[in-house]
């Protein structure tokens, strides 16, 4: 998908959402039955990625972290999670402009994964 072809809301979102970014690219997926626009970016040096309902709503952003920028309890609480493996990626989860998790992608040999948990490092009800 290009940018020419977003909704004019999503282009909207997308644009205040890139300042200073580079594209990697725009793809969509189904979430809960509608379309969601979803923009790769490259923010700094990391990797940012938001999720954009049809009529312009940011419903999600994640943002790559360095692991050792997070709270102590979080980061004793991710490397808990992923005894045995090697944490390669950490992101923060933004909803409706609200901090609801850290996510941390995972690697044990070629065996890829992840874990997840709150913003204060505690266990999740259910995953984000």
């Amino acid at each position: 998908m290009t940018r020419s072809q977003l909704p004019p809301a999503v282009e909207k979102t997308v644009q205040a959402q890139s300042q200073g970014a580079t594209i990697k690219r725009f793809v969509t997926e189904r979430e809960d039955g509608k379309t969601v626009y979803e923009a790769e970016m490259i923010v700094d040096g990391h990797t940012k990625d938001i999720h954009i309902a049809k009529d312009g709503t940011l419903n999600e952003i994640e943002e790559e972290v360095a692991i050792d920028s997070l709270p102590p309890d979080v980061q004793a609480a991710l490397r808990k999670k992923a005894a045995g493996t090697d944490i390669t990626k950490v992101e923060s989860l933004t909803k409706q402009g609200t901090l609801v998790a850290y996510e941390a992608a995972t690697l044990k040999g070629h065996h890829k994964g992840e874990v997840q948990v709150g913003p204060t490092g505690k266990q999740l009800a259910h995953p984000e």
